[in-house]
C-alpha cells in the first residue's frame, strides 16, 4: 500500500475473490478519476496512456519479479487480469501508483511513471500488496500495523531499495543500509496514504519490522536484482514438484 513516490495503496486487485466492503476512508487520495482516465489535452492523454499500456505489457511479459507474483496470485486463487485489474491514469502530485481497495485495481500513474524500469518497480510493489491482501485478512483501513507490514514487505522485496536505486538517490554506504532504506520507504508510504503523524507511522513500522522484513513470500529470498528474482521464480515453479514427491 502506498502513495509516496514509487509507492501506493491497497485493495482487492486480483480476481473477484479480493472484493471487500467499501469503506468511508479515502484509500487513494491522489487518484483523480476513480477508474476513468483524465481527458485533459486529448493528444497528450493518448500519448501517456498508450506509453503506459505498452510498458505495462512489457513488464507483465518479461519482468521476473512480476511473473513470479502473478504466478503466486494465481496459485492463491486470486488470478490477475491485465485489463480488469490494472488502470493507467493521471494522478495528482508525484505519486507513481497505488492499490485501490474500493475498485480492486492497481492504479499506474501514467503522468509520473518515467521509464520501463520505473514501471516494473511500481507494478511489483503493488502486486506485493495484492498478494498480501489475497493470502491474509488484512485490515488496510483500520489497522496501521497491517499497512506497515505490507509496506515493509513491498519495500524489501520489490527492488525499491536496490543498490542501484539507492545510488541514484545519492544514498549509500550506511551500515545495514538495506534495512534502513526499507524502514524509511515504508514510513513514507504510510504517511502518503494516512493522515497520521510521523511518530505514529514510525512506531507501527518498528513494531512489525523484524517479522515482516523476514517474511519473503512468495520469493523465498530477498531478490536484490533481476538475476535473483529469476532464481526465485524458478524455485517457486519447482515447489509443487518438490512437495508432490514427499
Amino acid at each position: 500500500m502506498a502513495g509516496a513516490p514509487d509507492q501506493r495503496q491497497t485493495g482487492p486487485a486480483a480476481g473477484e475473490q479480493l472484493q471487500q466492503p467499501q469503506v468511508s476512508c479515502q484509500v487513494f487520495p491522489e487518484r483523480l478519476a476513480q477508474g476513468n482516465p483524465q481527458q485533459g489535452f486529448f493528444s497528450s492523454f493518448i500519448t501517456h496512456n498508450q506509453k503506459c499500456q505498452q510498458m505495462l505489457l512489457k513488464t507483465v511479459e518479461t519482468n521476473p519479479y512480476v511473473k513470479l507474483l502473478l504466478d503466486a496470485m494465481k496459485r492463491s486463487g486470486c488470478a490477475v487480469n491485465k485489463e480488469r485489474h490494472f488502470s493507467c491514469e493521471d494522478c495528482n502530485g508525484n505519486v507513481s501508483g497505488g492499490f485501490d481497495a474500493s475498485t480492486s485495481q492497481i492504479v499506474l500513474c501514467q503522468n509520473n511513471i518515467r521509464n520501463q524500469a520505473h514501471m516494473s518497480r511500481v507494478v511489483t510493489h503493488e502486486l506485493i500488496h495484492a498478494f498480501d491482501h489475497c493470502r491474509a485478512h488484512v485490515h488496510w483501513f483500520t489497522n496501521v500495523r497491517h499497512l506497515a507490514c505490507s509496506e515493509v514487505r513491498a519495500a524489501n522485496l520489490s527492488g525499491d531499495c536496490s543498490l542501484v536505486n539507492e545510488i541514484f538517490r545519492l544514498r549509500f554506504g550506511l551500515k545495514q543500509h538495506h534495512q534502513t532504506c526499507v524502514r524509511d520507504r515504508a514510513i513514507l508510504s504510510i504517511l502518503a496514504v494516512r493522515n497520521i503523524s510521523k511518530e505514529v507511522a514510525e512506531k507501527a513500522v518498528d513494531e512489525v519490522f523484524e517479522s515482516c522484513f523476514n517474511d519473503h513470500e512468495p520469493f523465498g529470498r530477498i531478490p536484490h536484482n533481476e538475476k535473483y528474482a529469476r532464481y526465485a521464480h524458478r524455485d517457486f515453479q519447482n515447489r509443487d514438484r518438490y512437495y508432490s514427491n514427499i
